[in-house]
């Protein structure tokens, strides 16, 4: 006789309304109220429910013992209901390193209205053709997407592989035996005749284990939430590659204006080695002066060569996106003149809407939930429906004859009465992975606006530190051309000379890597904002559910 401990944990559990995981991870019960054990939780059902959870055939049930359809009548779902936890999102209007809240500093801008979002291809606002031809092919060609695409695939597979047990399994087989068997010693008669005999069968065999109690409904639950977790995983792979993409384009175009700068050095070196000689020649000066122009000279060429590792580099990882050989692939030159463009954030509240790392955390979430449901059907029994038919004789010749008819039907039911706390362990555990998944979907959030905060605050504070940075330029080119004036009038040594453009060229390397910089926290600012995407985009229950085209079905060539 069941205990009323035991009833009541099965009541609650077969009653998805009456209970919820918390974030801890504690099973929640709440006032159980009418019972009905006929409203299963159609939290993660599809739109088209037909399409989701198909139902027996009609004629295969007639063909049932009645007592079936009983079971059929009380079948519910167990587990707890999905709700989303709440994570840490800023009430404030807008983001704190947003250049809203510094109108009194002059510089970069973000777009108004505020709740202003990108949308489609991102990279466009940055307005180069060249990198937009770029991004183009890597939407196409890039392989990493294309695992991750492929990785989607899969997972829709595992959802139409967990919808293939609602249905009955019907299995037909042949078979041809030819016996035969040894006389035997009787002690009253003496010896019994052995004999050979012919045995033929052809059955029909289909058996059907309904989903009394959801373990397979939260099975296929668990796997459209899985593909919708690959889904996003698709698109922040997407994101990254295109991310990738025009940030190694903004680094070769900062190698070619790097490179500009150097060999401009270089040429004016290169006047002022002459100038030093000819000085020397006319005995106005010492050939130490001579030396250390020669000096400048060679190290300014070496450092103008050194530029082109990089730029080699950063040309070859931009080939492997594109899914190029680096051999086959090369950039002309063009020295970076491009400064951020006026970049739409929205607002902090948003961007949860925006992020498909954010979203697939979320759905991971959704994925353990419907676990636990799974872990919690092993708690109640199987019932099993089977039904056999078909043909057996002796001889071949009478097989199909009505006579030679056999068949069976008959329900089995199942159930562990004893696993030493396999089955509470094994719900433990589910509901730690939930709660892991909780804490893992909380730091998402948090690090989406702890890289948003970052990328604002560089992209803004860079913008004034060119600008500080372009005077410090000017300063220094001026005392340049007023020390060379003098050492070519023989006022000042070339060590005064060599002093001053020494600082100038140091003053416009950091210009230079700091408008590189710029322009890569620009493309980081875009890659946290999520890019163009929103969580509208991500592939709903039903469209996950639904098979591919037979194309992306195929084996690739």
């Amino acid at each position: 006789m069941k205990s009323a401990f035991t009833i009541m944990k099965r009541y609650f559990v077969c009653h998805p309304e009456r209970r919820e995981v918390s974030a801890a991870g504690r099973t929640q019960a709440k006032d159980p109220g009418p019972l009905n054990l006929t409203v299963p939780d159609r939290r993660f059902l599809p739109e088209d429910s037909e399409a989701a959870e198909p139902k027996p055939s009609f004629g295969v049930l007639r063909a049932l013992p009645a007592a079936a359809l009983l079971f059929l009548t009380l079948g519910c779902t167990v587990g707890p209901h999905y709700r989303k936890p709440e994570a840490t999102v800023p009430t404030a209007p807008n983001y704190k390193e947003s250049p809203v809240n510094f109108q009194d500093a002059e510089g970069w801008k973000v777009a108004s209205p505020q709740d202003a979002m990108l949308h489609g291809n991102w990279w466009e606002i940055f307005n180069q053709p060249e990198l937009n031809d770029l991004e183009s092919q890597l939407n196409i060609d890039n392989q990493n997407i294309k695992i991750f695409f492929e990785n989607f695939l899969a997972a829709r597979a595992q959802i139409r592989e967990a919808r293939a047990q609602f249905y009955p399994t019907a299995s037909v087989s042949a078979s041809a035996t030819r016996t035969h068997t040894a006389g035997t010693a009787s002690g009253g008669s003496g010896q019994t005749g052995g004999g050979t005999f012919s045995a033929f069968s052809l059955p029909l065999d289909v058996s059907w284990a309904p989903d009394l109690f959801g373990r397979v409904r939260n099975q296929v639950r668990e796997f459209q939430a899985n593909a919708q977790v690959s889904a996003a995983d698709l698109e922040n792979e997407r994101l990254l590659e295109q991310a990738t993409l025009a940030e190694t384009y903004f680094q070769i175009r900062g190698q070619d204006a790097l490179q500009a700068l150097l060999n401009d050095t270089v040429k004016a070196d290169e006047e002022l080695l002459e100038l030093a000689k000819t000085r020397y020649e006319v005995g106005t000066d010492t050939e130490v002066s001579v030396q250390q122009a020669l000096q400048t000279l060679e190290s300014a060429r070496a450092a103008a060569t050194n530029v082109g590792i990089l730029r080699s580099q950063y040309e070859h990882a931009i080939a492997t996106l594109l899914g190029k050989t680096a051999t086959d692939f090369s950039m002309p030159v063009q020295p970076l003149t491009v400064q951020p463009p006026v970049i739409p954030t929205g607002t902090p509240s948003q961007l949860l809407e925006r992020r498909p790392d954010i979203a697939a955390a979320e759905r991971q979430m959704a994925s353990a939930n419907a676990l636990i449901g799974i872990g919690y059907a092993a708690y109640y029994p199987t019932l099993t429906l089977s039904a056999s038919g078909g043909f057996s004789s002796s001889a071949i010749g009478k097989l199909l004859n009505a006579s030679s008819r056999v068949w069976s039907i008959g329900p089995s039911i199942s159930e562990t009465i004893f696993d030493a706390g396999l089955r509470r362990a094994t719900i433990e555990q589910y509901i730690a992975i939930y709660n892991s998944d909780v804490a893992s979907y909380r730091q998402t959030v948090l690090t989406a606006f702890q890289q948003v905060e970052d990328y604002l605050a560089q992209t803004r504070i860079l913008w004034t530190e060119i600008q500080q940075e372009q005077a410090a330029v000017s300063a220094a080119q001026k005392a340049y051309d007023l020390e060379k004036a003098r050492y070519e009038t023989g006022l000042d040594s070339y060590l005064n000379l060599l002093t001053t453009q020494t600082a100038l060229l140091n003053t416009q390397q950091t210009l230079v890597q700091s408008q590189i910089q710029q322009m890569s926290g620009a493309v980081l600012l875009v890659e946290a904002l999520g890019g163009g995407w929103d969580v509208s985009q991500l592939p709903t229950t039903r469209q996950v559910t639904q098979k591919p085209p037979a194309d992306q079905r195929a084996i690739q060539k």
